[in-house]
Formats: structure tokens, sequence, C-alpha cells
């Protein structure tokens, strides 16, 4: 989802379910710190090292920040999107 998609939502309700999600998934100070890592270029198992978390664990963060729109998933690694990076903008 891009920034673009978003503003230019066909509907209010379309555009609050894309606010939705990506709230949610940056609201949580773990998830934040994962998007940073992944933007440092840290492999999962750095983060989960990192983090302390387990496997499972990420997986789950991973899969909302997905659907918040922040990471994409690009071949065997995660990459941060553009409405991934506001989270700089976030206190810390």
């Amino acid at each position: 989802m891009s920034v673009k998609k978003w503003v230019n939502a066909k509907s209010l309700e379309e555009a609050e379910e894309y606010h939705k999600r990506y709230n949610y998934a940056i609201t949580n100070p773990i998830r934040r710190k994962i998007i940073r890592l992944i933007d440092e270029g840290k492999n999962q198992a750095e983060i989960c090292n990192e983090l302390n978390l387990s496997e499972r664990q990420l997986q789950y963060h991973l899969r909302i920040l997905e659907w918040g729109f922040c990471i994409e998933k690009s071949k065997e690694s995660w990459i941060v999107t553009k409405e991934g990076r506001i989270v700089d903008k976030i206190k810390r």
C-alpha cells in the first residue's frame, strides 16, 4: 500500500481502514524497533537476538507491519516502505 493509494481512497471508510491498520502497526514500540532494525539491514535472526524475541513472536510482528503497510517482502528479506520510514518521526 502506498501513500498515494491511501490518499486516493475510494471512500472515507477505506481511508479510515488504511489509517487504522497503519496506526495499529506503529503504535507498538517493539514494532517500531523492528522497522528500524530492518532499515539498518538486520536479518531476522539478528532482530530476534537483539530484541530477545522468539521466531514466532517476530513473525507475528512482521505480519502486522506488513498488514499496516510499513514493510514489504522482497525475495528473502524485508524492506521498509515509505510509510514505514515515517516511524523515524515518532519518539522512540
